[in-house]
């Protein structure tokens, strides 16, 4: 994977790709305080046959906010504008946990240039969850507390809370260390991408996964969001937490190659 920059209203962008343009793209994007390196397991399998982009987003990883306003509603455009810069024309996103939110993010934003979409352990941005607002904003005092008397204690329970196995929160651990307190600013642009929408329409296909061991507001979430959306898949990853792409990436990667594939070179929604 070569690493890239983008240079955009007072930030650096860094992202990384296999480089094959001869190849559909896959987009991965990364949940809240980690970074890129948590698709490490899919690098290898999906750039046999596709062309792979992993970012990291603004305020994580190797893309630190410098003077930039912008906030993790921005990273829509950012993606935009690393497609032009690559010469893309559409792209299959995939999106774990807060990744999956931007993902949806960029699909509402540039639905021509979407051709697939992957939702892991997220929900329907497009809709209010009285439920996951209340529990987000019990997480966030959580995440606050932590932060303040110690932010090592933070990404440990980031970890704990993001994945089942010891192997993958060792991992996930280290795939926090480019979050720091400042970081926190960019997650307010949360606020913008979240909100009541009764007009929207899916013009792509979609998917929705989630790990058999995340909560039980997460799978009851999801399987709303399947049974509201009749067009949309749902499949449940065994042995796997809420990042399940870390915890199973072998039965990860086969459901996300198969629905992918299944649905290259897409020019329409029916």
């Amino acid at each position: 994977m070569k690493n890239k920059t983008l240079r955009l209203n007072d930030t650096e962008i860094h992202y990384f790709t296999s480089n094959r343009k001869d190849k559909e793209t896959i987009l991965f994007l990364h949940p809240a305080f980690s970074d890129h390196t948590c698709f490490d397991s899919q690098i290898n399998f999906f750039s046999e046959h596709y062309n792979v982009i992993t970012i990291d987003m603004i305020g994580h990883g190797l893309s630190s906010i410098g003077k930039s306003k912008d906030k993790i509603d921005s990273s829509a455009d950012h993606i935009n504008q690393i497609l032009i810069s690559e010469n893309i024309d559409r792209i299959h996103v995939v999106g774990v946990s807060m990744g999956s939110l931007i993902a949806q993010y960029f699909a509402l934003r540039y639905p021509e240039k979407t051709q697939t979409l992957t939702a892991v352990g997220g929900y329907d941005i497009n809709h209010i969850y009285p439920e996951i607002n209340k529990a987000q904003r019990n997480a966030i005092i959580s995440w606050i507390f932590k932060a303040l008397f110690s932010f090592d204690s933070f990404r440990k329970y980031t970890a704990a809370v993001s994945v089942a196995k010891e192997e993958s929160k060792t991992k996930f651990y280290r795939s926090t260390k480019g979050f720091s307190r400042k970081s926190f600013m960019t997650m307010a642009g949360l606020g913008n991408v979240i909100k009541e929408r009764e007009s929207y329409s899916r013009t792509f296909p979609m998917m929705i996964l989630t790990g058999e061991q995340d909560s039980e507001l997460a799978l009851k979430t999801a399987h709303k969001w399947y049974n509201s959306d009749p067009k949309s898949i749902h499949h449940i990853i065994s042995d796997a937490g809420h990042c399940a792409n870390m915890d199973n990436p072998d039965e990860f990667n086969y459901v996300v190659f198969d629905f992918i594939n299944q649905n290259k070179t897409v020019s329409s929604y029916r």
